[in-house]
């Protein structure tokens, strides 16, 4: 049951994070005026998939991502030439609104005819021949163009991603990014309110965690003993100094007196040592006192993790240009593999590692690589000071070199992933 929660909460926190940022996307898409196609959580095979409006909103089974699909951004209307014989469903209002591209014997109630002229950007308007008589039909700017069970709405010139002002889309892709930092600064609020803030001045040590396997569990410590003494020195608030003594008697014995309720307990135990660090440890972390943040604490705090985990995001993007190495990268098995360890460790601390995974998001969705938001902040900046925009293929071309070129790191990095998985 544990195991299934810990999934839980790691599936549901990748889920939070990706839909806060395509939310952003899709919500300043449609202020625009932009029809928005699909909105999606995940990449890969659908779970679940419905229809609100004009778009399809779907859960897809690899959580690692989602999109929100705007009209115009890629080709995606199947071209109706001069010639074709199509079939006409008028609406009340004696405009299109149904499209009909094939299996038009079955088709009941439409005109069927070739197809002499069809301007579904700009006229919105099909000229048919039926039977030599040639009529020109309205098409309504929510009319559906049908092939097979794959139903298409139309996008007027008007509802597309280009045709809007550089502002309006500078907007709607900053949006996802600035949702992370929204999210991310929430999130930093939550977890303030949930650890508190410690006290100044502490007068008591209290045990927080006990490590399996370790002298402290062998010896019988519990998580809220408070300690008073360790070999005769009073403690008091000063861990630090429980800490400096632990350390100094690495491989002797020592004697602990605590306070368990009402009742107080004296205990002895060896430190041992650990591979890779110095000194005695008996496998105890210190719960420090705290106490509860208020609204203006809550407020500054989490503004000053903000830029503190902003600075340490940042230096960790250099260190890893001026000495890459796969092994410092992970990817979503790896990152996935982290947050379940987080997740066993409780709430609290799954909500601030979450924080820092938005704020990551953000950032490097911002950064001027292709296929990524930044990126295309970037064209549109060169489309502001050029006043005209990229040629449309070339920018594709572009972001398509550079997806393809992420999902070949992100292979390799998965990869090396599940190494480090197998080999432990």
């Amino acid at each position: 049951m544990e195991m299934v929660r810990v999934v839980f909460l790691t599936v549901f926190m990748f889920f939070v994070l990706v839909t806060v940022h395509e939310w952003g996307h899709y919500y300043f898409a449609k202020r625009a005026g932009i029809l928005v196609r699909e909105f999606a959580i995940g990449f890969g095979p659908k779970l679940f998939s419905y229809k609100r409006g004009e778009t399809q909103f779907t859960l897809r089974l690899l959580p690692f991502g989602g999109y929100a699909r705007m009209a115009g951004e890629d080709p995606e209307m199947v071209e109706i030439g001069p010639g074709q014989t199509i079939a006409v469903r008028l609406g009340q209002d004696n405009k299109v609104k149904n499209i009909y591209l094939d299996s038009l014997d079955t088709r009941r109630n439409v005109i069927r005819g070739e197809a002499q002229f069809t301007d579904l950007e700009n006229e919105l308007k099909i000229r048919l021949d039926v039977d030599g008589e040639v009529t020109t039909y309205d098409v309504n700017p929510q009319a559906m163009m049908i092939k097979g069970t794959q139903q298409t709405q139309i996008a007027p010139k008007d509802r597309q991603f280009g045709s809007k002002t550089v502002g309006q889309r500078a907007i709607a892709i900053l949006a996802g990014p600035v949702m992370n930092f929204i999210l991310a600064f929430v999130l930093f609020a939550l977890h303030l309110q949930m650890a508190g803030i410690p006290v100044e001045n502490p007068t008591y040590v209290k045990i927080g965690e006990v490590s399996e396997g370790m002298p402290a569990q062998e010896a019988g410590l519990q998580k809220g003993d408070i300690v008073v003494s360790v070999n005769g020195q009073a403690i008091g608030g000063d861990y630090q100094k429980m800490i400096k003594l632990t350390s100094a008697s690495k491989g002797k014995e020592m004697n602990w007196t605590l306070q368990r309720g009402s009742e107080t307990l004296n205990v002895a135990m060896i430190p041992r040592g650990m591979e890779g660090e110095e000194g005695g440890k008996v496998g105890i972390t210190p719960d420090l006192p705290t106490r509860k943040a208020g609204p203006g604490e809550t407020i500054t705090k989490s503004g000053t993790a903000m830029v503190d985990t902003t600075k340490l995001i940042f230096i960790g993007f250099k260190q890893l240009i001026n000495k890459f190495n796969m092994d410092d990268i992970s990817g979503p098995v790896g990152t996935f593999q982290l947050t379940g360890q987080i997740a066993q460790q409780g709430i609290q601390y799954l909500t601030y590692w979450a924080a820092i995974l938005s704020l990551y998001l953000g950032i490097f969705n911002l950064l001027p690589i292709p296929a990524l938001d930044g990126s295309r902040l970037v064209f549109l900046g060169v489309e502001a000071l050029r006043g005209k925009p990229v040629d449309p293929s070339r920018e594709g071309m572009v972001h398509f070199v550079g997806f393809a070129l992420l999902f070949l790191v992100m292979i390799a990095v998965t990869y090396n992933d599940i190494l480090r998985l197998i080999s432990g």
